[in-house]
């Protein structure tokens, strides 16, 4: 089974795939921390983030892993832990610009779709183009939105737990940005499939939306057995 997620940043895909991975026991694949890696690897080298090329070359040469259960998940760099590095606003800015390279992109997504095809039950993927570049034949594709102000209250919050320093206004003005940059790149901007399950969590707890995803796949496979 193969389950996509896609949206803009701060929609709740992450969570919202952790939850789905654990409860239907998937292999749980966050495509934006492979994306934060190449970043990671891109920063650790001092690799100019105009020279598309060089970009193209450091994610072909980064061994990335992602190691453990859905909510303890650990990138693994190189034989390095950065789970904690990639979620740096640092990293999270320069993975933004690495996401955008049609060469880095093509490399991602065939990483991608190995690590997919080969998971023992299926996989639960998330990010910006899963359903309609990734995995366009997924069994299940979702599209999850907010309005940006939801989102960027949210990511606000969680990057406060985590005691990241910032304002709700610049995590706003980030969202945008990076709202700007997902739908106008050339290479796989953030689209919704044809076929994807549109969901707008703005004004839903995350359990509520949860439950409505399940609901719609327990009932799917109900009806084909």
């Amino acid at each position: 089974m193969i389950i996509a997620i896609d949206g803009p940043s701060g929609a709740g895909k992450s969570t919202l795939g952790k939850m789905l991975a654990k409860e239907l026991c998937l292999l749980y694949l966050d495509t934006g921390a492979m994306y934060r890696a190449v970043a990671v690897s891109a920063l650790h080298i001092g690799t100019s983030f105009t020279d598309a090329e060089r970009l193209a070359k450091v994610a072909e040469a980064a061994k990335i892993d992602l190691v453990g259960e859905p909510n303890t998940l650990r990138v693994i760099l190189d034989g390095d832990d950065v789970t904690a590095e990639i979620r740096t606003l640092e990293v999270a800015q320069a993975a933004s610009i690495v996401s955008t390279v049609s060469g880095v992109r093509r490399v991602m997504v065939e990483h991608q779709r190995q690590i997919g095809l080969t998971a023992l039950n299926g996989c639960v993927l998330e990010g910006r183009d899963i359903g309609s570049v990734v995995f366009p034949n997924a069994d299940f594709k979702f599209f999850l939105t907010a309005t940006p102000e939801a989102r960027a209250r949210r990511r606000f919050e969680e990057d406060k737990a985590k005691g990241l320093i910032s304002t709700y206004e610049h995590t706003l003005a980030e969202i945008n940005q990076r709202d700007e940059r997902d739908v106008s790149r050339t290479d796989s901007p953030l689209v919704i499939a044809e076929d994807a399950i549109v969901i707008d969590t703005s004004e839903l707890d995350l359990t509520e939306v949860f439950e409505r995803m399940l609901a719609t796949i327990n009932s799917h496979r109900s009806s084909t057995r």
